[in-house]
């Protein structure tokens, strides 16, 4: 075989769909532990992430898209006039099962990787020219992290909700376990996925708890819940800081890790999909896609992401530990009072220094002392 991917998510997905479209003669085995590709996840992202030719290879996976969104704070709400698209797991399973169903291996546990094969639970070998790692977040002590955490409920309603677009953010309600909001996909004209979300400093997931608070926001928006579709969780990392060399350090020799596992993600959004877009288009143009080579490029291409990252690694570092949990949603609704085309870029990852210093001036939402005290990036981690 020449490449093995570990897990079939998000990011290994797109880089073997990738691969395989732009190089058919590379043979390719996904190895999964659950019963399905993708998991039970949905991944969101704006069009202006992504440029023309990215869009295009995305468009199969792409299960909706909305023309719009809206964002709720106590002081305001605003609509924001880009398009918004979600793919879900049941999506992306159809699509690579439709492309590479031969080399997919589902309830395939992996108990080893090593550079040139992995060993699955049950003792069976398989050797490869180069191994994929993309199994997700691993807690690492080189890594200062917060934590972003939900649950969602995907729900058939009893009546129309009349939502024309998602609702991003509604942080009007009641702010608890530090900055809260609701996140509500309209999926048809009668069923929502409604996300309780939390920037948090601890991972804990109280799932009950969360479920009560997903019914009592549908019943305060006037939805009667006829039964729950489905349920997805997350616990993503927010991160603050931390050594990604020596976060990187941690794979095993030869060992490509890519998506979260890489720590390639947005550090204030916590979105994966625009980090596993652009590595599934450069890695399927590499000459080369021997083990080494692989490893050596992912790593490269993870600690220049991290490195280019500070600035929104500074911003959590504000949220998190200069305002207090109560009132961390003011820097939100501060920020979402900027120009569109600002915010765009920051969700893109392309801001400006314009744009960096535009963020910051003005009458900051916290103590310009602990503000400061943010300033600096340590090595040493003091998260997970």
């Amino acid at each position: 075989m020449d490449i093995v991917f570990v897990g079939a998510g998000l990011a290994n997905c797109l880089l073997a769909a990738r691969i395989a479209q732009r190089r058919g003669r590379v043979r390719m085995l996904l190895l999964e532990a659950g019963e399905s590709v993708g998991g039970n996840h949905s991944w969101s992202y704006h069009s202006s992430d992504f440029e023309r030719m990215q869009h295009a290879f995305l468009s199969p996976f792409r299960a909706h898209v909305w023309m719009g969104n809206d964002v709720h704070f106590p002081a305001y709400s605003r609509i924001l006039k880009g398009h918004y698209g979600t793919v879900t797991s049941e999506r992306l399973s159809q699509v690579m099962h439709e492309r590479l169903h031969t080399s997919i291996r589902l309830n395939a546990r992996v108990a080893h990787v090593a550079a040139d094969h992995v060993v699955l639970a049950g003792g069976e070998r398989i050797d490869a020219g180069a191994v994929i790692d993309g199994r997700g977040q691993v807690p690492s002590r080189h890594l200062d992290l917060g934590f972003q955490k939900f649950i969602g409920q995907e729900v058939q309603l009893a009546r129309p909700h009349g939502l024309a677009r998602p609702i991003i953010m509604d942080a009007r309600v009641e702010q608890i376990d530090g900055y809260r909001f609701v996140y509500v996909l309209p999926l048809d004209p009668q069923t929502l996925l409604i996300e309780d979300t939390y920037y948090s400093d601890g991972p804990e997931l109280p799932a009950d708890t969360l479920r009560r608070r997903v019914k009592a926001y549908a019943a305060g928006q006037g939805w009667e819940i006829e039964h729950v579709v489905r349920e997805e969780e997350g616990v993503l990392p927010i991160a603050l800081g931390g050594d990604i060399g020596a976060f990187l350090a941690e794979a095993p020799p030869g060992v490509a890790r890519v998506g979260l596992r890489a720590a390639l993600f947005h550090p204030t959004t916590g979105y994966s999909l625009p980090d596993a877009m652009e590595l599934a288009d450069l890695v399927s143009e590499l000459p080369d896609l021997s083990g080494p080579a692989l490893s050596a490029f992912v790593r490269d291409y993870a600690r220049k992401r991290w490195d280019s990252r500070g600035f929104f690694r500074l911003l959590n570092r504000m949220l998190f530990r200069a305002a207090a949990p109560d009132r961390r949603y003011a820097i939100l609704e501060r920020f979402y009072r900027l120009p569109e085309d600002l915010i765009a870029r920051f969700y893109g990852d392309r801001l400006t220094f314009k744009d960096k210093a535009r963020i910051l001036t003005g009458r900051p939402p916290v103590s310009v002392l602990k503000a400061i005290s943010c300033l600096p990036e340590t090595k040493a981690a003091t998260g997970s």
